[in-house]
């Protein structure tokens, strides 16, 4: 029998432990200093990862965060949904900044699902046709490709390479479609023949980046270099563990860093859970702890809170130990990167939740019934806040104590260690605790 080969590297998976927007761009191009590779795992361009590096700020949807480190491959996993009109885009913009974005750097899994005209057309109508009940999806056409993808009739990028194939899965795709187009959402049929001769142009760019990402993966670790999973949106987007309906359409736990890169779960050692020190949303869904008042307005303008890839007005709250837990929980981080400590500075006091009330009865797990989360009252715990400016800190000794002691409770809180302390968008703004 043949021996089962043992990885020589490390897996590192870089995951958003609340609803998305916690950071992880930063945190996944700060680990990619030591990484061989970059994968992204899951999602599509409704995602955005912001990067600081010197005071420029450059803002990624598809290609992996670790594309700023000369060298390290960046690689587009299985699990991932592409636009193929914005990842070029996304290429031409870090050209133009002198970024290596050539074949042999960042390669594309042939089995990754493509966006496609058709999707973005069908998400806007359905939004459109909600009307009040909207979801607040981005409507770039992520659910739609990952239901074709689930109907067996989606386009994967090595269908580039084969422009027949391209055109017959194109005309199969939109039979359903067209009928739902005309029938349902009163827009006219699309045509295929006119969706092929757009996409052809952009296929025929990205044919050459086409790849076996599993093979690549398993090359770096066995040539024991550290490869690192890097995930889009947060755990509670996920569209089974979320905030049901209120979801993205792929799984976001670090679990899924296996499935939607091709690896062996054995080679994830080390789980990195990124969490902002307060809590964010956009879009619609629950939210038990948002703010409404003046000091919801403070995190907002403190943080820049907008989003990366909507510009849309994130929605602030204080941070929520109980969705932490369960996040937690499902993807069982070995340690935390707490990402923007320093928006705190300035207030008086701060507000944990570290519970829930809930018809009764007091949860430190979120309630599993559906929108449980619209109707569950949290209960909080105050701890004294601080005035200091800490972006420009580079020790935990050097923190004051307030925020030490609001560090340490979250530890306490999860039973993990914050090993990554962001103060500051800059790369360099990071407190690293050995």
């Amino acid at each position: 029998m043949a021996e089962r080969s043992v990885a020589a590297g490390r897996g590192i998976v870089v995951h958003g432990a609340q609803w998305g927007d916690e950071g992880k761009g930063k945190i996944v191009d700060l680990l990619t200093e030591n990484a061989h590779a970059v994968v992204r795992f899951q999602g599509g361009n409704n995602a955005g990862h912001t990067l600081v590096v010197g005071g420029e700020k450059t803002i990624v949807h598809l290609i992996p965060s670790g594309i700023l480190h000369p060298g390290t491959a960046c690689l587009v996993g299985n699990g991932v949904v592409l636009d193929p009109e914005v990842l070029c885009r996304e290429m031409d913009m870090l050209a133009a900044k002198g970024v290596d974005v050539s074949p042999k750097r960042l390669k594309i899994s042939k089995k990754t699902q493509v966006i496609m005209p058709y999707h973005r057309l069908l998400d806007g109508a359905r939004e459109t046709l909600r009307a009040g009940a909207k979801i607040g999806t981005t409507g770039r056409g992520i659910g739609p490709c990952y239901e074709d993808k689930m109907a067996r009739i989606g386009i994967r990028a090595g269908d580039f390479a084969d422009p027949e194939l391209l055109r017959a899965k194109i005309e199969t795709a939109l039979v359903e479609k067209n009928a739902l187009f005309a029938n349902l959402y009163g827009l006219e049929a699309v045509d295929p023949a006119a969706v092929f001769e757009a996409v052809l142009p952009v296929a025929e760019r990205l044919t050459p980046h086409l790849g076996d990402v599993s093979t690549e993966i398993q090359k770096a670790l066995g040539a024991g270099g550290d490869v690192l999973f890097e995930g889009a949106q947060g755990t509670h987007l996920d569209i089974d563990h979320g905030t049901y309906p209120f979801v993205t359409s792929s799984n976001t736990v670090a679990g899924q860093a296996s499935a939607g890169s091709g690896c062996a779960p054995s080679v994830l050692s080390r789980i990195v859970a990124v969490v902002k020190a307060y809590t964010t949303r956009v879009g619609s869904g629950p939210f038990p702890t948002e703010l409404f008042g003046t000091v919801g307005d403070y995190l907002q303008s403190q943080g820049g809170e907008f989003g990366a890839t909507t510009g849309r007005r994130r929605r602030c709250g204080w941070l929520d130990l109980v969705l932490l837990r369960e996040a937690a929980r499902l993807s069982g981080p070995t340690e935390i990167a707490l990402t923007k400590l320093d928006v705190l500075s300035g207030l008086f006091e701060l507000k944990l939740c570290i519970g829930y009330r809930y018809k009764g009865k007091v949860y430190e797990y979120p309630p599993q019934e559906e929108n449980a989360l619209e109707h569950v009252e949290p209960l909080y715990e105050t701890m004294p806040g601080w005035d200091e400016d800490i972006t420009g800190l580079t020790a935990w000794e050097d923190l004051p104590l307030a925020a030490r002691e609001y560090v340490s409770r979250i530890e306490q809180a999860l039973g993990t260690r914050c090993s990554l302390l962001s103060v500051g968008p800059d790369r360099r703004q990071t407190i690293v605790r050995s």
